[in-house]
């Protein structure tokens, strides 16, 4: 199988690169990547030699380019996509680019060169938020950002593709992911850069925001899954019923390093702060057979000495 992967020198494209490789090194990998300031080749660096892998740098709203990779793969996986809140909404324009216009030009290579499956992978974060229960895969969009915006338009374009041109297309909507190789200025990374550069951390209004938090490697078996068992037409929600605050986790970050809770600075809270994502990811669950096998407090755990074992030697 030959696979045009985009966005693979992010955070999670990077993880599903080396996980694919790893558990099937007859696969054949494209990486499609802007290399915009998330993206680093560092991420890819233990695969870059392998004959069954190559990495184009560019921009999935390139047609000519993504036409030219797509002829040369049997199905796409799109990880590519402009993904900070706050960048979003101090300018939606990239977010509009990558995640619609970008999204459109691969579903068109896709239908093209008639490629057997194509992988839009999502967000929960489409479905706005909620006080108390789990979104389903049926429950009604309502994104809060620029950010969640842009990928709600990509997943409608891709299930409009499904519908109007007869794409096989699938949709995965995952979790706020953690694990090693995320670049600083997501929540975890950010806090423990901060946080060994003796400086506090600013956590947004009351810091009672709640995330599902996933651990990246079991999402990338959920994607695993999706491409090889998921059916087409569908959305299949990947969370691993691990909620916690922003105030929570910022704790125990602080705990693990052995640093003191005083350490937190309460901030202004962003426009249009989401107060709980939670999904139910039951269908994934009982149709693949996908359930979470990374322990939270282990992974996390491991995540955070991660990180402060890089950023010691960089301060």
């Amino acid at each position: 199988m030959r696979l045009l992967i985009t966005g693979g020198a992010g955070f999670i494209g990077s993880h599903f690169v080396r996980y694919l490789l790893g558990k099937y090194p007859e696969y054949r990998v494209i990486n499609l990547d802007k290399l915009t300031y998330a993206g680093n080749l560092g991420n890819v660096s233990d695969v870059s030699g392998s004959p069954a892998y190559s990495f184009v740098q560019g921009d999935i709203a390139d047609r000519k380019l993504v036409d030219e990779l797509a002829g040369k793969a049997d199905i796409i996986i799109n990880f590519a996509a402009e993904t900070h809140v706050d960048n979003s909404i101090a300018d939606p324009t990239p977010f509009l680019t990558t995640n619609v216009i970008g999204t459109q030009v691969l579903l068109e290579a896709a239908l093209k060169h008639k490629h057997p499956r194509y992988i839009q992978i999502s967000t929960d974060e489409v479905y706005g938020d909620i006080g108390k229960g789990q979104f389903s895969e049926n429950s009604p969009l309502k994104p809060s950002s620029p950010y969640s915006a842009s990928k709600a338009a990509g997943d409608m374009l891709t299930l409009a593709a499904v519908r109007t041109y007869g794409l096989p297309a699938v949709i995965s909507r995952c979790s706020n992911n953690y694990g090693p190789y995320q670049y600083p200025e997501k929540v975890v990374p950010f806090f423990i850069k901060k946080l060994l550069a003796g400086e506090n951390v600013p956590l947004y209004g009351d810091g009672l925001n709640v995330r599902d938090w996933l651990h990246v490697t079991d999402h990338c078996r959920a994607v695993d899954l999706v491409l090889h068992k998921g059916k087409v037409g569908e959305i299949y929600n990947v969370g691993a019923n691990n909620e916690h605050s922003n105030l929570e986790i910022t704790k125990k970050m602080l705990k693990i390093l052995g640093l003191p809770e005083d350490r937190i600075t309460f901030v202004k809270d962003r426009p249009g702060h989401d107060i709980r994502y939670a999904i139910d990811a039951t269908k994934i669950r009982n149709e693949l057979g996908w359930k979470p096998t990374v322990d939270f407090e282990e992974g996390f755990r491991d995540t955070v000495l991660w990180y402060k074992e890089r950023f010691v030697d960089k301060l």
